[in-house]
């Protein structure tokens, strides 16, 4: 790298105290966050530092934006910026719309999992599910009902367990896996706690956006533990 190109970079640190006046909640946990999430790229250098250039900013500047003036998840800013990367034209941010109720969701856990509204009769019909496990997976708390009808959430949980039956797994089985996810939504709480009892204005948006980080992280852990723990089993 010549030297007009290693001065035209930036390490973390410096990025932030670049951003931090306008997004006075930007960390440097939250630009690693936005990165796993594969909405910004950096270069890095052969040692494994991150080496942001000034578009790298301007992304982020961007990205942080939309998040504090539309209120748009991040899924919604992603596509946005890939349409942009690939020169196709997309709407302005502030056209966006939450998605209708009672439109099926896809098969991952997504932040627009709330808007997903389905009767017991839509929700079989989408997984495939039998009344009957239905009825298990309500008995042993992994489905329930949002003011009588199921969320996105609930879609995905029943998708996963009709699949999972074809290895021979019951809903009675999935209650260990219940009980961990409790667990974890416990240790989120206890983080977010001190920051949810603050009178400061969007402190409530703080903890929610500081919980969905978490959780991400926590998820990618608990993948890569369950990775391992097949590995060491597995491996001749």
């Amino acid at each position: 790298m010549s030297g007009s190109a290693a001065r035209a970079t930036m390490t973390i640190g410096e990025v932030l105290g670049l951003l931090s006046a306008e997004f006075p909640d930007v960390t440097v946990s939250k630009i690693r966050f936005l990165e796993s999430e594969g909405l910004i790229e950096p270069e890095r250098s052969p040692s494994g530092y991150r080496k942001f250039a000034p578009a790298d900013v301007e992304r982020l500047r961007f990205i942080l934006a939309a998040q504090r003036d539309h209120y748009l998840p991040l899924r919604v800013i992603k596509e946005h910026l890939d349409a942009v990367d690939r020169g196709q034209n997309p709407p302005p941010l502030g056209e966006h719309r939450r998605a209708p109720r009672g439109l099926v969701a896809t098969d991952s856990v997504h932040e627009d999992s709330g808007d997903v509204r389905l009767t017991r009769r839509q929700l079989l019909d989408a997984t495939g599910v039998d009344p009957e496990v239905l009825g298990e997976l309500e008995e042993f708390g992994l489905v329930s009902r949002v003011s009588g009808q199921y969320d996105g959430d609930a879609l995905t949980v029943a998708r996963a367990a009709a699949a999972l039956r074809s290895f021979g797994f019951e809903p009675r089985h999935l209650r260990a896996v219940k009980a961990a996810a409790d667990r974890e939504v416990g240790l989120i709480e206890a983080a977010v706690a001190p920051t949810l009892r603050q009178r400061s204005p969007g402190a409530h948006a703080r903890a929610a956006e500081t919980a969905k980080e978490i959780a991400s992280l926590s998820l990618k852990l608990h993948a890569a533990l369950v990775s391992t723990g097949l590995r060491a089993t597995l491996e001749p």
